[in-house]
């Protein structure tokens, strides 16, 4: 059992957290369920120790099918991979083919779900940081910046999804409209989420990988500034304050994902096989939660990419479906045993399996610091951006040593190495070629993409709330 699942099961508080952090109509301002309000029930730090761990529930999301909970990060595949050129359903059906064929709609539930949810986690974060004069003066810092840690984690996803977006930075009244459904600037959105990291550092340290660290927050904040673009020389010394905090590759490819909370993982969400605390997102890549299409199953485009550059990843990465040979599936993340690949698995229900979900490993510090040594140019030979490219090349077998870092090969080697683990469409666009490289993907595979489908539609329902204050992104009804 995962230390926070057991944390959380210690709190005698947290269900009545949960209870006053129940999302309602109004994500943004939840009303309590409890008889409790958050005036009399935030009295110690115990108090809030319940809500720093309720932020990560809702980052975790509920393990059901029912369009009206928040799945958390559980969907994000498909507002990510599946919008790339890694991943598509398996026939095509339903909501999810509408993201592999750059035909999303306002309406769609998955694009609401998301958006939802992690507005949810930003309230969470918000109401702790509301609450911070009960926390005792020594923990008062790493309270902080847990939640600003998550705060910003959540504006970051939501700004490179969306666009510009509300930006809310308290607990908010129901009829706080102005603040609710006022669309800022993603410049100032960045703003925020790069406050919010510099606190994160300054206030926490790497005891854990389930909840905010150090690390996590140096290694989101490089990221965040290689995605603007800005910053290259900051970026590489966050990358580097995290290459000296002790993480390291695994030698092993698989036990990445197959020995959980290994010395790669900076930062996980995590999940309880067999329990409330369990994922479902693992079983639907395999054709199950009751759907007639499996999900994220592999492209023709990207096995043909990690056939060439995977070396000791592919086989760790892709399998062929044994139900349907054509078909391919995704390793990462099996619900179930695999033999042949030497994967063990102590589910009895795949759809309630407790595979965690990777935020931050290792390998993408490693290649980050190649790329903000990089500094927006074509190629490289600085010896330190070598060194971190050779260390994850080394580890995937392909051991020829290196004597220059492209743009192209540093995005290939991302792909290969991170593939189903939603960085691609991520990395596409930090590196200013998802259009032509989704242009080309969906002419080949008879979608419909163009410039505009780079951010998600703005849910209708929240168009719908806000009576027209909200206003549509570009290339949308």
């Amino acid at each position: 059992m995962k230390n926070i699942i057991k944390h959380i099961k210690k709190l005698n508080l947290f269900v009545i957290a949960i209870a006053l952090f129940s999302c309602s109509e109004d994500f943004l301002s939840p009303a309590p369920t409890s008889v409790l309000n958050a005036a009399t029930f935030f009295e110690t730090e115990a108090d809030l120790e319940a809500a720093l761990i309720n932020m990560y529930d809702g980052i975790q999301g509920v393990n059901s099918t029912q369009s009206n909970d928040n799945h958390g990060i559980q969907v994000e595949f498909y507002l990510t991979e599946m919008r790339s050129d890694n991943t598509r359903t398996k026939s095509s059906e339903g909501e999810a083919a509408q993201f592999e064929s750059y035909s999303v709609q306002p309406t769609n539930g998955i694009v609401d779900d998301y958006y939802r949810s992690f507005y949810n986690v930003i309230f969470r974060a918000n109401t702790v940081l509301a609450h911070l004069d009960v926390a005792t003066p020594e923990n008062l810092s790493k309270i902080e910046g847990e939640a600003k840690f998550v705060r910003a984690y959540a504006y970051f996803n939501l700004v490179r999804l969306y666009g510009d977006i509300p930006l809310v930075t308290s607990v908010i009244s129901t009829g706080d409209t102005d603040v609710q459904f006022t669309r800022v600037s993603t410049s100032n959105i960045y703003d925020l989420i790069e406050t919010d990291l510099s606190t994160a550092i300054g206030g926490l340290d790497n005891s854990s990988k389930l909840r905010a660290s150090k690390a996590a927050a140096q290694s989101l904040l490089a990221k965040v500034y290689l995605t603007q673009g800005t910053n290259y020389t900051e970026a590489q010394q966050l990358c580097e304050a995290v290459m000296n905090s002790g993480f390291m590759l695994e030698p092993n490819f698989k036990n990445v994902f197959y020995n959980e909370l290994n010395n790669e993982i900076i930062f996980a969400i995590g999940y309880q096989e067999d329990s409330a605390d369990s994922q479902n997102f693992s079983a639907e890549w395999l054709n199950a939660v009751g759907r007639s299409s499996g999900v994220n199953y592999t492209t023709a485009d990207v096995r043909i990419a990690l056939d060439a550059l995977g070396g000791d990843r592919t086989l760790y990465s892709y399998r062929v479906d044994t139900d349907q040979p054509t078909q391919f599936q995704v390793v990462k993340y099996l619900p179930e045993e695999d033999t042949a690949l030497g994967i063990t698995s102590t589910v009895t229900d795949r759809t309630k399996a407790g595979n965690d979900w990777i935020v931050i490993r290792y390998a993408d510090v490693l290649l980050l610091h190649a790329e903000a040594i990089l500094a927006g140019g074509n190629t490289t030979t600085a010896q330190a951006a070598l060194d971190s490219f050779q260390l994850v090349r080394d580890r995937a077998g392909l051991t020829t040593p290196v004597t220059e870092i492209t743009r192209q090969g540093l995005l290939d080697e991302r792909r290969a190495e991170l593939a189903f683990e939603n960085h691609r469409l991520f990395d596409l666009i930090r590196f200013g070629e998802a259009q032509n490289v989704l242009s080309a993907f969906s002419t080949a595979t008879g979608g419909s993409f163009n410039a505009t489908d780079l951010l998600l539609p703005i849910p209708q329902r929240e168009i719908n709330l806000s009576l027209g204050q909200l206003s549509q992104n570009q290339g949308y009804n």
